[in-house]
């Protein structure tokens, strides 16, 4: 088929810029950091985009000093040529209309991230300035914007001598719309690298002025590398990820996959380079496959009796896969793009990863017999769990209509969308929680110690554990296959642990556990982090309190040289009375809490994997290479 001329032309309107400056959480969800960095992604998707369109090899991001962010790429360029119906040119059509794009008649992009066409757009809107430039058969053309209008039309600035093509965007995020600017390199980084496992032979340069970081990422073998990274450091089987890859018209599927020694379930997918959190139709039709194929096979080895059948959850133990899928019109669930429904997916990715697994297993008898047996084991597990849990309910201990731990200092109200519960570190921090809390609706829980390591746990073991017990039975809502939200007694759940090293510990092993039996609390938004203060400084009968260093600093500076300051640093939260910690960290008015999401629980088991793991030389290494970066250290 011939190519379509990419020209002004190729822009559809279909609708005016209209309030974004004054309801911007209605396009990119919220002015936090969260959607300060989402303006960073919108304009590298457009790049990206240009990459799947096979026009683009090469992405710079760099993070200035002063906040700004530019994206460069080598595609194509935005056209530059005067649109015909709106007499302005292509470049200050993209980047002052809504929903303007040559997305919507797939005949310049044939998949694309960027569906919905507002990304480059709204960055416009919501930046301070922004100035695009443009090569087009080597002429360079730049237009500057402020808060989305722009200055002066787009114009011819020079000639360049070797490059032919391509876009920069240099934007400096408002911060009259957002409580934030502060681009960090810690959110932007994973998803870089991410993008360059989904785009093998794609060049990623990132380069963050303040940190003085200049990496790049790039990949030959794409998402084999993705899985292979992930399982660093475990035990993996087979010895090789299993890749899987099928290209026909309009539809582009590869899939990577694992297992190693653990029980968890780690499925990536994404559409378009999309990350579908959610999963979808071509989870499902992936699912399904995997299923089939090792029933089937397990069958034919008489691994099996005729009348069993090994469960989803049996076979999807230990696994870590990386779906890949490219489509034209995905049919998103929602603005936020977590969950794919075009039904037509479901059995296209079926047939052709049991066809490509087929044909694999029929290569590699050995490795299809160990992932067999692992599931049998794991079979096995689920069926003892079962009887445990059975037995753990008779004697009322999971079962929320029985009688909730003596710990556990419960709220008055009866509503759980009222109730919070406080899972603090520590009798001593409990009981100061206790007596500074509102009673009616802040609920206390202490963990005595560390909870149990779930790392290398299984779910006979995890169910034995008091703690966790504890933790299962004031929540309410089951684990696992038993998970229940509408069973949950409260809409907050908050990690309260000290600032020091045995409270990270204690946090990321909650995390841990949330993430591995307890998923849907963070996929629905029910867990959050306290933030209790570092510092208390007084001066004279003025108290602040300082969440970091840097406000530390600030206040010392606001409150001026010649006045006597006293600094608290806090080790603990049993250093603080009852009202100290109300203030700091528990009045919903005053308080800090930061929401869990799926991405930062994923780095925390990550990390733990990595630090708690059965292997020494990561940790040694990870230890040497990170030394430095230690600011206060338990002696």
């Amino acid at each position: 088929m011939a190519e379509e001329k990419y020209t002004a032309k190729s822009i559809k309107v279909l609708e005016g810029l209209e309030h974004v400056r004054k309801r911007p959480s209605m396009y990119i969800g919220s002015t936090n950091e969260r959607g300060l960095h989402h303006l960073v992604f919108e304009v590298v998707d457009n790049s990206i985009d240009e990459a799947m369109a096979g026009f683009c090899n090469s992405i710079t991001v760099i993070i200035h000093k002063d906040n700004s962010v530019t994206v460069i790429d080598n595609g194509r360029g935005i056209p530059t040529d005067i649109h015909p119906t709106l007499g302005i040119s292509g470049v200050e059509v993209a980047l002052t209309k809504l929903n303007a794009g040559g997305k919507f008649d797939n005949k310049v992009y044939h998949v694309s991230g960027g569906l919905h066409g507002v990304g480059v757009s709204v960055v416009n809107a919501l930046s301070k300035r922004l100035t695009v430039k443009v090569i087009r058969d080597y002429t360079i053309y730049q237009q500057e914007f402020e808060r989305g209008k722009p200055l002066y039309p787009l114009k011819r600035v020079g000639k360049s001598e070797t490059i032919k093509s391509g876009t920069e965007i240099t934007f400096l995020p408002d911060e009259e719309i957002f409580e934030t600017v502060e681009i960090k390199e810690s959110i932007i980084k994973p998803k870089l690298r991410e993008l360059a496992y989904l785009n093998a032979g794609l060049r990623i340069k990132f380069v963050n002025e303040k940190t003085g970081l200049n990496e790049e990422y790039y990949t030959e073998n794409g998402i084999v590398e993705f899985v292979k990274d992930i399982h660093k450091d475990q035990q993996v089987l087979p010895p090789e990820p299993i890749y899987i890859k099928s290209v026909k018209e309009n539809f582009f599927l590869e899939v990577a996959l694992q297992y190693n020694s653990g029980f968890t379930t780690d499925i990536r997918s994404f559409v378009n380079n999309i990350r579908t959190i959610d999963g979808g139709t071509h989870e499902t039709g992936f699912k399904n496959a995997l299923s089939r194929v090792l029933n089937t096979q397990a069958h034919q080895l008489k691994l099996i009796r005729d009348n069993q059948n090994l469960t989803a959850d049996d076979i999807k133990e230990g696994l870590t896969a990386v779906i890949n899928l490219r489509i034209v019109n995905p049919q998103f669930e929602g603005q936020t793009k977590t969950r794919l429904g075009n039904a037509n997916v479901k059995i296209e990715v079926y047939n052709a990863v049991k066809e490509e697994l087929t044909k694999y297993f029929d290569k590699h008898i050995d490795d299809l017999k160990n992932i067999i047996k692992k599931a049998i084991v794991a079979q096995n597990a689920r069926l003892a769990a079962r009887k445990a849990r059975e037995l753990v309910r008779r004697k009322n201990s999971l079962d929320f209509s029985g009688r909730l731990p003596g710990k556990l200092a419960d709220c008055s109200t009866n509503n759980p969308a009222e109730a919070e519960l406080y899972i603090v570190e520590g009798e001593s921090a409990g009981g100061s929680a206790k007596q500074g809390r509102d009673r009616k609706f802040q609920a206390i829980l202490p963990l005595r110690g560390k909870i149990l390591n779930v790392e290398r746990a299984n779910i006979h073991n995890t169910l034995s554990n008091q703690e966790i017990k504890n933790l299962i039975t004031s929540l309410g809502c089951g684990i696992n296959e038993d998970f229940n939200p509408e069973k949950l007694r409260y809409s907050k759940v908050i990690i309260m642990t000290d600032a020091d090293v045995d409270g990270a510990h204690i946090r990321t092993l909650l995390l841990t556990f949330f993430f591995r039996f307890m998923r849907g609390l963070i996929e629905g938004g029910y867990l959050y982090i306290a933030q209790p203060p570092l510092y208390r400084i007084k001066s004279g009968k003025k108290v602040w309190y300082a969440f970091s260093d840097d406000e530390l600093k600030r206040i010392i500076d606001q409150i001026g040289e010649g006045s006597k300051i006293e600094v608290q640093r806090y080790k603990g939260l049993g250093e603080m009375d009852p009202q100290q910690l109300w203030e700091t960290t528990m009045d919903p008015s005053r308080r800090v809490i930061l929401r869990v999401t799926i991405r930062e629980a994923e780095e925390a088991d990550r990390l733990f994997n990595l630090l708690m793991g059965d292997k020494v030389a990561p940790r040694r290494k990870f230890i040497e290479e990170h030394a430095n970066e230690v600011m206060n250290l338990d002696i």
